[in-house]
This record gives structure tokens, sequence and C-alpha cells, in this order.
């Protein structure tokens, strides 16, 4: 057995900590989307693979038996390659997906398909706190009258796109306490949120409630086919049977 860990997530650091314990033959791989990525102690590889082409030779040329996609959820267009490719090589693939959000009591949400249509729920003249990064910045063209504050955890390259926004750096994991806090000094009207599930990240979503925030959520892409995990205990156990 030979692993390829698509990585990029809090449970791509969990599975890889168990795997380094277990001295299992195994390769993370990061999008190097993100400066100086927290690498687990297995090796590791950062940046992408050159298409469809280049990670149908990877898979060959290291001989990888399995990989486990610990990618993030609105990382659709690897997750469907990764699939697709692994089925065609004969690659045994599972997916860690952890489970959607959902909304509970208290909760004011509008289930939005993108991020263009968030402008059909937020008003004229509403300070938006923008949660889902810089990458899908541009799809917000239309939030013109609207005051917007990005996240993103690196220093911009450049200016912000529109001249109605500006960047908050900062890197998590964040507190209930400390959302609550950043949202009140910023006087935050509405919350724009990709449903990418979670319990370290839900808590700009507590933070929201507590304050009556109304959020736009983002639905999540579709999703491959195949064997699913919703945990790094599952995939730990599914790795365990694997190698039995």
């Amino acid at each position: 057995m030979k692993l390829l860990l698509l990585a990029g997530t809090r449970e791509a650091r969990e599975v890889a900590a168990w795997l380094n314990g277990a001295k299992l033959p195994a390769v993370a791989s990061f999008a190097g989307v993100t400066q100086d990525p927290e690498l687990p102690a297995i090796a590791t590889r950062v940046g992408g693979f050159g298409g469809a082409a280049g990670f149908r030779a990877y898979l060959q040329e290291e001989r990888i038996t399995h990989v486990l996609d610990a990618t993030h959820p609105f990382a659709a267009r690897i997750s469907a390659r990764s699939a697709q490719i692994a089925c065609e090589l004969g690659v045994t693939y599972c997916q860690l997906l952890r489970p959607a959000w959902e909304p509970g009591p208290g909760d004011v949400w509008h289930m939005i398909a993108s991020e263009e249509d968030a402008a059909q729920h937020i008003p004229q003249g509403a300070r938006v706190f923008l949660a889902t990064g810089r990458q899908t910045l541009e799809r917000y063209a239309n939030l013109a009258d609207r005051e917007l504050i990005c996240r993103q955890i690196d220093p911009p390259t450049g200016p912000f796109p529109f001249p109605n926004g500006r960047f908050h750096i900062a890197r998590p994991p964040f507190t209930v306490e400390a959302e609550r806090a950043l949202f009140t000094e910023l006087a935050i009207d509405w919350l724009v949120v990709k449903n990418a599930g979670g319990a370290a990240s839900a808590t700009k979503l507590t933070a929201a409630r507590e304050l009556g925030i109304p959020v736009a959520m983002i639905a999540r892409p579709p999703q491959p086919p195949g064997r699913k995990v919703a945990s790094a205990q599952e995939a730990i156990a599914w790795l365990k049977s694997q190698n039995a």
C-alpha cells in the first residue's frame, strides 16, 4: 500500500499524524494556495500536478495504490479529477467529506447557489463580511453599494478588486468569542459563508447567531461518486482496513 493524501484541511492533518505514527508509506499533497502551510511529519509535496495528465503520471510513477481525498468540500474540480483518474487506473479512492452545516434555532440563513446570488438578499448599504476567501472574490462584483470586508490568511498581493472593499488578514483558529468581538467591532450586518462544514470553522456561525447577523450560505458543489468517510477517525479506520 502507498497512499496519496490530498491535504489542506484539519482532518487531513489528523490523518497525516496517524500515518506518521503508523509508519505507512504515504505522501501528503498541498495545492499551494496558502503560503507557509502547516506541513505534517510525513513526506509532502506542494503545488499542482500539472492538470489531469500530470496527476495520472504522478500516480503511475510513484506507484500510488490508494488516494484519500481530504481536500476542502469546495475543491470540486480537484475531487472530480482525482476520483475519475483513480478509477481509470484502478487506484483505490476514498473522499473524506465532513458533513455540511445545518441551520438550528436562532439561525437566520439564506441558502444560495453561488457567490453571485448573495446580492439578491443583501440590501444596499450593508456592511458584509466575506468568509469565503480571495479565490472567488471576483464573483462579488454585483455587491456594489455594500461595504465588503474579505478575510484571508495571507497578506494580499494586490489591491482589493472593488473600491467598496478591503481585506482583513487573520489566521485561524477563531474562537466564538473572537468572532463575536470582531463582528461587533466591524459593525457587520451580513455574513457570507461557504458550507464547508466542520466544528472548527463553525464559530463564525455561532457568533452570527448570537449577534442576530443574517447569513448567506453558499451550497456545496456536486461531489464525485465513490467511497466516502465523514471524519478523520473514519478515514483512519478505512486505512486500517485497507492495510490489513
